[in-house]
């Protein structure tokens, strides 16, 4: 059975624009794909002849060869073809049309041109102090990151000369291996995927076309931002090859330990030291916060592990709508190196205590009365 005409399978015009082309060869693969069509014979070979089609008209070369003789101009068996158009499954698809749409790599192939692959993104690991972190700050970083080479302006090639067209792949980057009904398509081994040679490469880059430099970036850190979150910086990754998109840069927060505070989500935690005779008379006391000093009233006889909420004072995250707390645990302090003097006042007025009935020590006297409940 003779061939469709390709203009014709495709549904558009002898004089259609490489754009008008690869829309409708989308719309025909995105209907008649075999995954979409399980079990229909008549949509794999629909699929097939648009990409055959496809194949054929979206190289220019191939194209002049087929409006010139026809299907013969084309044919991998007829003399002087311009070359095979293999029919292709999803993997071809995938690269071509849906690689496009979610920002895969182009797959070369077919006329379809070198390969196309996103720049790989990059990490930042940046540590900042709790201050920096509450409230926000402006800050350059230095970061290693290729550039076009300015001796061959990201050509590869020496000055004075220019890359040649790959002559194993034709300049798409990809090769079709063909084995009775099994068709493989895979990377140039020439050219590595770029579509071009290079017979005399440049001697700053080695024929890379690119070299490594230090760029400067500007960031801005969030007010609130909390350990090991992310700052995405577009576009400043590793650029991509052949053309391709950039990928990004992930800068890490990393907070350093504090002296006082210490950091849960938007609250804060400190201790609170304070003297034995303090904490039995009572009084105020200032606390150190982010922002300044506050003060708290002490009770008469606080004990160690109470703990006293300063609302407000701890950390405004960055998607918090007002900030958390600061929770002060006290501690009470023993006194250490007591002079003979201040042991005999101590004495005195452990005995003083004792006159008392208990009463000034309810907590010893309660464990107490434990200790001899388990015993007896």
């Amino acid at each position: 059975m003779a061939k469709r005409d390709f203009y014709e399978t495709l549904g558009v015009a002898k004089n259609a624009s490489d754009d008008e082309l690869k829309k409708a060869y989308r719309k025909l693969a995105m209907k008649y794909h075999p995954d979409r069509n399980p079990d229909s014979k008549e949509a794999e070979e629909k699929f097939k002849q648009a990409k055959e089609a496809y194949e054929i008209l979206s190289d220019d070369s191939k194209r002049a060869a087929y409006d010139r003789y026809g299907h013969a101009g084309v044919d991998p068996n007829a003399a002087g073809a311009a070359g095979a158009a293999g029919t292709a499954g999803f993997g071809d698809a995938f690269g071509d049309i849906f690689g496009e749409i979610f920002g895969g790599a182009r797959r070369g192939g077919g006329g379809g041109g070198p390969q196309v692959y996103r720049g790989a993104d990059l990490k930042y690991a940046m540590d900042i102090t709790l201050e920096q972190a509450a409230n926000g700050f402006d800050t350059e970083i230095r970061v290693p990151s290729w550039e076009n080479c300015e001796v061959c302006k990201g050509s590869g090639a020496k000055v004075g000369t220019k890359p040649k067209t790959c002559h194993t792949c034709g300049g798409a980057g990809a090769v079709r291996m063909q084995q009775g009904f099994f068709s493989v398509q895979q990377t140039c081994p020439t050219c590595h995927g770029n579509g071009k040679e290079i017979s005399d490469p440049c001697v700053s880059c080695d024929g890379v076309g690119r070299t490594r430099r230090n760029k400067t970036l500007q960031v801005k850190i969030p007010a609130g931002i909390d350990d090991s979150m992310r700052i995405r910086s577009s576009g400043n990754g590793e650029p991509g090859i052949n053309g391709g998109p950039s990928g990004d840069l992930f800068v890490e927060i990393h907070i350093k330990e504090h002296k006082i505070f210490q950091r849960d989500n938007d609250d804060l935690h400190c201790e609170l030291t304070i003297p034995f005779t303090s904490a039995a008379l009572g009084g105020d006391i200032q606390v150190p916060t982010l922002n300044g000093k506050a003060e708290i009233l002490i009770p008469e006889g606080t004990q160690s592990g109470k703990t006293f909420r300063l609302r407000g004072k701890g950390i405004k995250g960055v998607r918090a709508s007002y900030p958390g707390d600061l929770y002060c645990h006290v501690v009470v302090e023993t006194p250490v190196r007591l002079t003979e003097e201040q042991k005999t006042l101590l004495r005195q007025f452990e005995a003083s205590l004792r006159d008392g009935d208990d009463k000034h020590s309810p907590q010893s006297k309660s464990w107490t009365d434990r200790v001899k409940d388990f015993f007896s």
